[in-house]
């Protein structure tokens, strides 16, 4: 923890979050890692990850009931699809996803796609912030 002095309080900063210090999630398809969390750095407001999928890996489609989505591709390309509507997403550009909208990510390119994420509000607990309407990879 780090403290700042602000004139108005003593503001206590979290710790610094290595992706490389963080476990894979692959639940939903890609390699998610959530790096600053209410579990990882004690946030209120939301959280924030990287997504990176290799060609022709998916993320499953799903949705969030408490949380809107703010996606940003660093670099190559994916195809996102919200509520059924196909958006192509290059690196360089981001996409608004609001709460209650499904949403699917699919690198149907060449190459490795890189993306940066952020959720919030936070749901309640976190086993109520997503839902999930496509089986998990490796399941059907």
């Amino acid at each position: 923890m780090t403290t700042i002095q602000h004139p108005v309080a003593t503001v206590r900063c979290g710790p610094t979050v290595s992706r490389a210090d963080t476990l894979p999630n692959r639940r939903r398809g890609g390699d998610i890692r959530v790096l600053l969390s209410p579990a990882s750095v004690g946030s209120t407001a939301g959280f924030l990850g990287t997504l990176t999928l290799e060609p022709g890996e998916v993320v499953t489609e799903h949705w969030h009931p408490y949380s809107e989505e703010f996606l940003y591709c660093v670099a190559g390309e994916v195809v996102a699809t919200l509520d059924g509507e196909q958006r192509r997403l290059p690196g360089g550009s981001a996409v608004h996803i609001p709460i209650g909208v499904r949403h699917r990510i699919v690198n149907d390119g060449a190459g490795p796609a890189e993306l940066v994420f952020f959720c919030g509000p936070l749901a309640p607990r976190p086993e109520l912030g997503h839902v999930d309407t496509e089986p998990a990879p490796g399941t059907r």
